[in-house]
């Protein structure tokens, strides 16, 4: 059987048994990517329905596996599945903002601390170099490019904190809250974008010198900030997101 990766244009064959059971997997995990981002980067406007016909044509795929992947998005907290209406975006008000911001505030102080207690030589080397690599995408006005370089930074430092309870409750207020946390990088009120880069910057200086306490004040203060920002993003004018060149 074949298929194909969208967007690629290029073919796969898949075997039978365990060869065509990896390919399936791999292509399923291409579309909840593609997916993904298409929601967390705010091309369905906040509590509408998703259009799943347009979707299926842009992936090149059939309802079935688009179904599948919103049930992962909606275990996320991205959508909502409506009874026999399909799925629509969650929408958050500035209440639920709030709260989530707190909580992820909270959960990634804890994740500093601990980790500068345990993390690695190499594992602050591969932090140092997705610093860089998100440095990049700022350059050259990126955000797509920035956003998944950010995302991993975070939950590389998450990881190093060695604590699974931690890890579990972290990957689920962040699939609720990554939409938002994309789009606060627009707040026109403050230069969120250029702020967030040097609040970065000091993270990484903290996690090279193990500070613990200081990184986690700055990780707290971090996603203060970024609560802030998605605030003031909630209550302005909302225009389209800048595409990336």
């Amino acid at each position: 059987m074949k298929s194909t990766i969208p967007d690629s244009g290029v073919p796969i064959t898949l075997a039978a048994g365990n060869g065509a059971d990896r390919h399936e997997a791999s292509l399923h995990g291409e579309i909840l990517l593609r997916l993904r981002d298409y929601v967390v980067e705010g091309n369905i406007p906040e509590g509408a329905r998703i259009p799943e016909r347009q979707l299926c044509e842009m992936l090149g795929i059939s309802r079935t596996p688009l179904r599948e992947a919103l049930k992962v998005l909606a275990a996320e907290g991205l959508i909502e599945l409506l009874p026999n209406r399909g799925a629509r975006v969650r929408q958050l008000s500035q209440r639920d903002l709030e709260e989530l911001f707190d909580v992820m505030a909270g959960l990634e102080s804890l994740a500093g601390r601990l980790a500068c207690e345990a993390i690695s030589d190499a594992e602050i080397t591969a932090i140092e170099q997705l610093h860089y690599e998100m440095y990049g995408h700022y350059l050259h006005r990126d955000m797509h490019g920035y956003f998944q370089a950010n995302q991993r930074i975070h939950e590389s430092i998450v990881a190093a904190a060695r604590n699974e309870a931690l890890k579990t409750a972290y990957a689920n207020f962040a699939g609720r809250i990554r939409r938002v946390r994309y789009s606060a990088n627009f707040a026109r009120k403050r230069q969120r974008w250029a702020e967030a880069m040097r609040e970065h910057e000091a993270i990484l200086d903290a996690l090279r010198r193990r500070a613990g306490s200081e990184l986690s004040d700055i990780l707290f203060q971090h996603l203060r900030n970024k609560r802030t920002a998605a605030i003031e993003h909630l209550t302005e004018p909302q225009e389209p997101a800048p595409a990336s060149p």
